[in-house]
């Protein structure tokens, strides 16, 4: 039987632990990638992103707003509207996140990794 190092079974980056906890949840993705382009209403927000309820939209935005990334601003009206925009740390995300999309299309078929 053979042993294991501590060498051989290092611990995960903490950054890539803290990205994952935040980017790893359905819909957070392309939340940021709506927002990326402008700021935007929330029912825009909505239609812009197939099949997510508005509990969840709403939970995801809590979450971004928590971690910094996203920032609510309310127009009082008439009519009240509620916008959605990137912070600066944010907007940082775009490069890495372009980077993804042009390795999904080149390496994530519709069968699947290669």
């Amino acid at each position: 039987m053979a042993e294991h190092s501590e060498q051989a079974c290092q611990r995960v980056d903490v950054g890539i632990t803290r990205v994952f906890e935040l980017f790893g949840k359905r819909w957070t993705g392309p939340i940021v990638s709506v927002l990326m382009r402008q700021p935007v209403h929330f029912a825009d927000l909505r239609r812009a992103i197939p099949g997510i309820s508005e509990r969840m939209l709403s939970d995801r935005l809590s979450e971004l707003g928590a971690a910094g990334l996203v920032v609510r601003e309310v127009d009082e009206g008439p009519p009240l509207r509620v916008s959605y925009r990137l912070t600066r740390a944010g907007a940082a995300m775009e490069p890495a996140l372009k980077e993804l999309a042009h390795w999904s299309k080149t390496y994530l078929t519709s069968d699947g990794p290669c």
